[in-house]
């Protein structure tokens, strides 16, 4: 836990110290809720909100996993990083422990935005939220890791942006509960829609969004091991 954590540091000061990666992802989900909010005209403002802080740490699990991920495998510090006595779940963890501090932050950006839009969380719906919002995110920062492993960085920036913002509207957490796009079933977001929108009272809670989660959770692990061992095997086999 220790190596885990300082390896998290490490890479959190990083990030920090790259502000062409740390503002955008930070400002840029709270900026666009309130372009979209400006135009379409709030009316349910609490939905729309929540799905705003999923957008920010989706962007997060997709740029800082995927992306970042992707760039660190072509840099001799990554190389030197696995010839260390430090088991792979070190690394994962802390890149985990700077996504959650990252996602959290553009999160809260994005509460800040909307606090003079009317949109509003209950007191006693906060922990509910933040569950909501953490257990949403696991799915996607385990596709983000097998993106991250699985492409190259030229593939990679392409390809996370072309999930990233089409997974977030197809799913719902661009417009909200009533105005939410029907989709088919295999669409990864909509169950995170679902419980979010649960967790601030905008939709009944039901048990379907819960194990549909869990099941791209498993799927995205499978993923994200059998990509990291791949390549691995080609660079250090």
């Amino acid at each position: 836990m220790k190596l885990a954590a300082a390896h998290a540091r490490a890479i959190a000061l990083e990030l920090v110290r790259y502000p062409a990666f740390s503002l955008p992802t930070l400002l840029f989900p709270a900026t666009l809720y309130l372009v979209v909010t400006s135009q379409a005209g709030e009316t349910e403002a609490t939905g729309r909100l929540v799905g705003f802080a999923a957008i920010a740490v989706l962007g997060v699990a997709f740029f800082q996993f995927g992306v970042g991920i992707a760039t660190d495998r072509t840099r001799h510090w990554e190389r030197y990083l696995r010839t260390l006595p430090a088991p792979p779940s070190a690394r994962i963890a802390a890149r985990l422990g700077a996504a959650v501090l990252f996602g959290a932050t553009s999160a809260a950006a994005v509460v800040l935005a909307a606090a003079g839009s009317g949109a509003t969380i209950a007191g006693a719906r906060w922990p509910a939220f933040a569950g909501a919002l953490l257990v949403g995110s696991a799915p996607f920062a385990l596709l983000g890791i097998a993106l991250g492993y699985a492409v190259p960085p030229r593939a990679a920036l392409p390809l996370a942006n072309l999930l990233y913002l089409p997974l977030a509207y197809a799913g719902g957490l661009w417009s909200g509960p009533r105005h939410a796009p029907h989709v088919p079933p295999l669409v990864p977001t909509r169950p995170w829609a679902e419980l979010l929108w649960a967790s601030v009272g905008a939709r009944r809670p039901a048990i379907a969004p819960v194990l549909e989660l869990a099941a791209w959770t498993a799927l995205f692990a499978v993923a994200a091991v059998r990509f990291y061992r791949r390549d691995e095997g080609e660079r250090f086999g």
